[in-house]
C-alpha cells in the first residue's frame, strides 16, 4: 500500500503541475522523472509489488517510448448522483467505487468516452479526497501491455477539462503478483485503438 500511494501522489501532482502552456520538452522530462521514480519504488524491498525471486533480478519496468500524442486534454463531464457500486477485482474483494464523471476525447481519429471513478474509502481521507481512478483496456492488451488492461490517476479538474497522460498508464499490482486484489477494467472502457504509452507487460528476466 505504501507504494501505490506513491504512485497516486506523484499522478495527481504531476497533472496539477503540468498545464496547457507547457513547453514539450518540459513534459517530456516531467514523464521521465515519473518513470524514474517508478523504477526506484518497484527496486525497494519495503515498497516493491513483485515477488521475492523477481526483486532479484529486477532492473527496470519496460515503457513505451514517451510520445506526447498520448496526452491528451480531454473534455470532462460530470456526472452527479451516480449510485454507489460494488467494484469488481481479481478476489472477492468488493471496494465501493461510484461514477464520478466521464472524459471525451479524441484518439487516432476516433472518439472515446471513458468513465472516471472515485474511491469511497479514499474520498473519506484528507490525502485522497481529490483522487480519481481511470482504469482501461486498449489493443495493445495482451500484446504489448498486460491483458488486464492499465490504470491512470487522475485528480478532481477544475474545469470542464482534464488532462489524460497515457505515458504515466501503469499496472495493476496483479500484472507482478497474484497475491494482490485488482479492480478489474470495467467494459465500458474500452480503447478501441492502440495505447503505446506507458507500462508494458511485465517480463521476467
Amino acid at each position: 500500500m505504501v507504494m501505490i500511494k506513491k504512485i497516486l501522489i506523484a499522478a495527481v501532482l504531476s497533472i496539477c503541475y503540468i498545464t496547457s502552456f507547457a513547453q514539450p520538452d518540459e513534459l517530456i522530462k516531467e514523464i521521465e522523472q515519473y518513470h524514474k521514480e517508478l523504477n526506484e519504488e518497484f527496486a525497494n524491498p519495503e515498497e516493491s509489488p513483485l515477488t521475492e525471486e523477481d526483486l532479484k533480478t529486477f532492473t527496470s519496468l519496460d515503457f513505451f517510448p514517451i510520445d506526447l500524442k498520448y496526452r491528451v486534454e480531454a473534455k470532462f463531464v460530470r456526472t452527479p448522483g451516480q449510485k454507489p457500486f460494488k467494484m469488481a477485482t481479481t478476489t472477492t474483494r468488493s471496494p465501493i467505487y461510484e461514477k464520478y464523471g466521464e472524459a471525451h476525447f479524441e484518439l487516432d481519429s476516433q472518439k472515446f468516452v471513458l468513465e472516471i471513478y472515485q474511491s469511497h474509502e479514499l474520498r473519506e481521507t484528507e490525502e485522497y479526497k481529490n483522487y480519481l481512478f481511470l482504469p482501461f483496456t486498449d489493443l495493445t492488451n495482451g500484446e504489448e501491455s498486460y491483458g488486464g488492461g492499465r490504470y491512470l490517476g487522475l485528480t478532481i479538474p477544475e474545469g470542464d477539462s482534464i488532462i489524460l497522460d497515457f505515458n504515466k498508464a501503469y499496472n495493476p499490482y496483479c500484472a507482478y503478483n497474484k497475491k494482490y486484489s485488482c479492480p478489474i477494467v470495467p467494459r465500458q472502457n474500452r480503447i478501441r485503438t492502440e495505447v503505446l504509452a506507458g507500462v508494458k507487460a511485465f517480463k521476467k528476466h
